[in-house]
């Protein structure tokens, strides 16, 4: 078996796989202060809810934006899977060419949706990723990384909007009834899901006029669905799109 863990700064995405078969995922709050034996009894609970055994693991990958976080992993494979983690990073084996100007920069998220995607669909592509930064990722048909963007993610926008004007009241983040709001909630979920629906839909046409070309927009991470139902450019939704990319990297460096 192997474990896939993706750690953000908000969400840490675990899943288990059996070959090709993702058995389980769990989608968990990213906390910075668990220690390596905290992280070994919460995946023992895991995987005991699952009915399936934690010894039963033979190889662990992890993509992490999160350094802090490294040691406590580390402890944790070490003593409780008795394996040393891959950990994601530009110099390993991948079938993508990153082509920027520091390749050492690129977070792991990136390099591990941008594989997935490209091995799935061979085309001219952007992976947009709804995180805690919203990430815009270009990968050529030739399988090239030629760059992207970095904007705050929903999730920070709605945060700072809240934290700057007192009177306006916490909201969840979805979809609106009306796109006038009529009242104040209404009007900040209006606000939020369709300006950044069409933050999405102009970033991808700048792109697209930048390169010359048509491109198939590809949307993961949480938020992912609900933005794609009215975004008129996005192609594809994969919510599991980052863990499908650690087992490939896991297959071509083990």
């Amino acid at each position: 078996m192997l474990l896939a863990i993706d750690i953000g700064n908000t969400n840490t995405v675990i899943g288990l796989y059996e070959g090709n078969a993702l058995e389980h995922h769990w989608r968990l709050e990213t906390k910075k202060e668990r220690t390596g034996d905290e992280w070994g009894v919460y995946l023992r609970e895991l995987f005991r809810h699952e009915k399936s055994d934690i010894g039963e693991v033979e190889s662990v990958i992890i993509s992490s934006v999160v350094p802090p976080m490294e040691r406590p992993l580390n402890d944790m494979c070490r003593r409780y899977l008795k394996t040393a983690p891959l950990y994601v990073t530009p110099n390993i084996k991948l079938n993508i060419k990153i082509v920027i100007d520091n390749p050492d920069e690129l977070g792991a998220d990136r390099i591990v949706n941008s594989v997935a995607a490209y091995d799935k669909y061979k085309t001219d592509l952007i992976v947009v990723d709804f995180g805690t930064a919203t990430t815009f990722d270009f990968i050529s048909k030739k399988g090239e990384y030629r760059g992207g963007m970095i904007l705050p993610g929903i999730g920070i926008s709605l945060e700072a909007l809240l934290g700057r004007a007192s009177k306006l009241p916490p909201i969840e983040i979805a979809k609106p009834k009306h796109l006038i709001g009529t009242n104040t909630v209404e009007s900040m979920q209006s606000g939020i899901y369709y300006g950044y629906v069409g933050m999405i839909d102009s970033v991808v046409e700048r792109i697209e006029k930048d390169i010359g070309k048509k491109t198939m927009v590809v949307a993961t991470g949480g938020l992912a669905s609900l933005i794609a139902a009215d975004s008129k450019k996005i192609t594809e939704t994969d919510e599991l799109l980052t863990l499908e990319g650690l087992k490939l990297i896991h297959e071509w460096n083990k």
